[in-house]
């Protein structure tokens, strides 16, 4: 059982994929299309990763605006995961991932990355800080319950 952490941009979709006990993310790939509208690629992908990585859940970033408003990227991202809900028919969490690409990219530049080394990858580094936010909440709600 794993769970999978989708960052869906116009262009990318960056993903991560737990570990199975559920614990740590990590980045897989970075997926591109085209256009934004062009999606079959996309999910046929997502697909084949679910079926590698035998994905129970999936956890798509949901971009709010720092004011906690829906703009039109949070409204694509939760037509996204609508659309994979039904393709997939796995269980499909929108996590709020405000600031997750600003931490990818202070994360890469501590690290010594260049813009042009950071822009390849930058996405499944958000998509590993989106899953890892959604699993530490699951460790924490799971050891909460245990010690009640």
């Amino acid at each position: 059982m794993r769970i999978m952490g989708l960052d869906y941009g116009s262009v990318t979709v960056g993903v991560a994929i737990s570990d199975p006990l559920l614990l740590t993310a990590q980045g897989i790939e970075v997926i591109h299309r085209k256009l934004e509208t062009k999606l079959r690629r996309t999910l046929a992908r997502i697909d084949e990763l679910i079926e590698e990585y035998e994905v129970t859940e999936i956890v798509v970033g949901y971009p709010k605006h720092m004011n906690n408003s829906i703009g039109d990227r949070a409204i694509k991202s939760d037509e996204f995961a609508d659309m994979l809900r039904k393709r997939t028919n796995l269980k499909v969490t929108l996590w709020d991932e405000r600031l997750t690409t600003v931490a990818a990219n202070q994360v890469l530049s501590e690290g010594g990355l260049n813009y042009k080394q950071k822009a390849p990858i930058i996405d499944k580094i958000a998509a590993v800080f989106i899953l890892q936010g959604y699993l530490d909440k699951l460790y924490i709600a799971t050891n909460k319950n245990k010690n009640e």
